[in-house]
């Protein structure tokens, strides 16, 4: 009777911009010639508005809703919770209530809006989801895991907006950015690890806790198998590095960490979308089956590091109306490496 109840991802939609809004960028950032970017970034120097950053935001969320309603054949009149998320554009009044009112929502209906909580805010609300979902049955969501390391100065303010020398108002990331998602990964992996590691990897985590508790603090702490829990990989497309030094601290291979390099280079860094463009690569590959496992990974301002886990209850179709339905044979491509002197 404790158990909670089972939730569900009934389905998704991803945007997928116009040819007008592509950018050339630099190869060996992992971004390719396909990579969009909003109309004002164009400019230079950009001409970020008020205006423009609203019609950016009616653009993507509008399209990718009215996607979703047209796969699920939902009506706005079946949707009880409603949870949008944006880490920087924050207006009055809220992105959620642009949503209730293009499409004439419910009055009851129960709605949340996040903001200012970086890339990993998707996995946030989805854990909103999922314990609004407790309490009202009868729809659809997931489950979480997330780990916050806020109370460190140093992982909070390593993306930290402010204003330049210039009084330009930007994003402030860190040298220290990498080292300390690697904190947050490991505090989120003693977290999610019980969950979901067979018993061999959980006893040899745990005897090398202890043995570094007890004996010597210098040995190598052991890093769990997570391959033998999960048969996919989404890691935020945050850039280059990032999946780089995930992929070698999980010790995954080239083909688990295809999905967000390829992600990284047909849509760029998407935030905290980006995971769903990945879920939507793997989909497309035809390489999700029943009983599949997949773990998503998030890391945001804060500093956050957010999981999700799913399990495939039926073997997925390559889809035709996906983002990627018209360029899924061109990838996987080669990507330069980045050599240093």
């Amino acid at each position: 009777m404790s158990k909670p109840r089972t939730v569900y991802l009934v389905d998704y939609a991803c945007y997928k911009p116009p040819v007008t809004c592509r950018m050339r960028i630099l190869e060996r950032s992992g971004l390719g010639e396909e990579t969009c970017l909003p109309p004002a970034i164009h400019y230079i120097p950009p001409k970020p508005t008020m205006e423009s950053a609203r019609g950016e935001a009616e653009l993507v969320i509008f399209s990718a809703v009215d996607s979703l309603f047209e796969r699920t054949g939902l009506k706005p009149r079946d949707i009880d919770i409603l949870i949008v998320n944006c880490s920087l554009f924050s207006p009055t009044p809220s992105l959620s209530a642009m949503v209730v009112n293009k499409y004439k929502l419910r009055s009851n209906v129960k709605s949340f809006n996040l903001s200012g909580m970086g890339c990993s805010a998707g996995m946030i609300s989805i854990d909103l989801a999922r314990d609004l979902l407790q309490v009202h049955p009868n729809s659809n969501a997931v489950v979480v895991v997330r780990t916050h390391k806020g109370g460190d100065d140093k992982a909070y303010r390593c993306v930290y907006e402010e204003e330049d020398r210039e009084g330009k108002v930007g994003i402030n990331l860190s040298k220290d950015l990498m080292a300390i998602a690697g904190e947050a990964l490991k505090s989120n992996i003693t977290t999610i690890g019980p969950l979901v590691l067979p018993a061999s990897e959980q006893l040899l985590f745990l005897m090398t806790l202890i043995g570094r508790k007890i004996f010597n603090p210098k040995w190598k702490p052991y890093i769990p198998d997570f391959k033998q829990a999960f048969e996919h990989f989404c890691i935020h497309a945050g850039g280059r590095a990032v999946i780089d030094e995930l992929q070698k601290n999980l010790q995954l291979s080239a083909e688990h960490v295809e999905a967000s390099r390829m992600t990284l280079h047909r849509f760029g860094n998407t935030s905290s979308s980006s995971l769903w463009y990945e879920l939507s690569y793997i989909e497309a590959k035809g390489r999700m089956r029943r009983g599949d496992r997949v773990w998503q990974i998030a890391f945001g301002s804060g500093f956050k590091c957010n999981s999700a886990v799913w399990k495939c209850n039926r073997t997925i179709k390559s889809p035709t109306d996906c983002p990627w339905a018209d360029c899924i044979d061109r990838y996987p491509v080669h990507i330069p490496e980045v050599v240093k002197l």
